[in-house]
Formats: C-alpha cells, sequence, structure tokens
C-alpha cells in the first residue's frame, strides 16, 4: 500500500454487488467466499512522500472477511 488512511472513510456508498464485480472469482479465490461488494468513499491519505490529501476510495468489502484492496482514485479532492 502506498498511503495510508487517516481517520474514518465517509460518504461511503455501494459502487457493484455480487456478479457485477468483475473481479469477483480473483476474490473469491484470494479472501474466501462471500457477499462482495465494491465501494467507495472519502477519507484522508497519507501518501508515502509524507504529503496529506483528502481522496476518494475504492476497495472491496465481504461480510465476516473485511474491507480488502483499497485504491486512491486521482485526481485527489485537494
Amino acid at each position: 500500500m502506498d498511503f495510508e488512511i487517516i481517520g474514518e472513510i465517509t460518504k461511503a456508498e455501494t459502487i457493484a454487488t455480487g456478479r457485477l464485480i468483475h473481479a469477483l472469482a480473483r476474490l473469491r479465490k484470494l479472501y474466501g467466499k462471500g457477499r462482495w461488494r465494491k465501494r467507495k468513499g472519502v477519507a484522508t491519505v497519507r501518501l508515502d512522500d509524507g504529503t496529506m490529501h483528502t481522496a476518494e476510495l475504492h476497495w472491496y468489502e465481504a461480510h465476516g472477511i473485511g474491507k480488502k484492496e483499497f485504491k486512491i482514485k486521482f485526481p485527489l479532492i485537494d
């Protein structure tokens, strides 16, 4: 991970569920069977160079498995 999430993720919403997730087979193979959702939200992140930004994040989440594979979607909000 090339960034660290600082604080809470806000404005979280679901983008896709189940078969609409293109990476569903890979997620099940890596992390196990679950009710997978692709989600997005906004959080403050600290990049490797030490700068802090507000950014939109995307991740996958399943009940009992948790949040996996966070990605920053550029451009940064601030």
